[in-house]
């Protein structure tokens, strides 16, 4: 599904990434773990399109997205990639429902197919009777589901997420641990998450390992 072939990135004199190569299979879940500073966010950002690396490609089912004008990559990277941060960032102004309807709105839905689209979701995730609250009326676990569904309203293909559960205490992350397998039962979508968490990188399909912008091991539980 996802190529990703030589990729390297440096700012300034800073070598981040050094020519990595990496396979993620469709419906797998895939984490990436490693110390501080080893470049996994930013190998994150380049595989969701939000950062350019210097060389190197990423294929999403065979199409270069890099060599994507910036219009036409955003465009895809709404239709197609969901965002998890381990600080939610939805809007405090908007109910969870507003926020988790955005990008469907964003990506050309009429107000109302986006509103039910985003419904579905929260019911789905069980936080029907919250829907019409704003973010700091939600318990830190409500918030970051509510980020989950914001991430697949639009049904992508693959869902990025970057420490999703490092804001949470042992109950909400384990909570959120066993939403992203049921999401993948239920409803086949592949996840990449970046993560400091032995026990969910232990439940991953592959464990893959970096090290000073190197991938240095990648171990298979599956």
């Amino acid at each position: 599904m996802i190529q990703i072939r030589d990729i390297s990135k440096s700012y300034d004199n800073l070598r981040v990434l050094s020519g990595i190569d990496l396979d993620i299979n469709r419906g797998e879940i895939v984490s990436i773990v490693g110390p501080s500073g080893a470049g996994k966010t930013t190998l994150l950002q380049i595989i969701g399109t939000l950062d350019r690396p210097d060389s190197g490609s990423v294929m999403y089912d065979g199409v270069d997205v890099l060599a994507m004008k910036d219009k036409a990559l955003a465009r895809f990277r709404n239709g197609n990639i969901g965002f998890v941060f381990q600080f939610h960032q939805l809007l405090p102004e908007f109910t969870m429902l507003e926020n988790v309807a955005l990008p469907a709105m964003i990506g050309g839905k009429k107000r109302t197919e986006a509103f039910a689209m985003a419904r579905r979701l929260i019911d789905y995730l069980g936080l029907g009777d919250r829907a019409d609250h704003k973010p700091g009326e939600l318990s830190g676990g409500e918030r970051q589901r509510a980020a989950v569904a914001r991430a697949l309203v639009n049904n992508p293909r693959v869902v990025l997420a970057d420490e999703p559960s490092g804001s949470l205490d042992s109950h909400n992350r384990n909570e959120l641990h066993r939403l992203f397998f049921d999401l993948r039962r239920d409803m086949g979508q592949t996840f990449v998450i970046v993560t400091h968490d032995e026990s969910l990188a232990g439940e991953c399909d592959r464990v893959v390992h970096m090290r000073d912008g190197l991938i240095t091991d990648i171990v298979n539980n599956r």
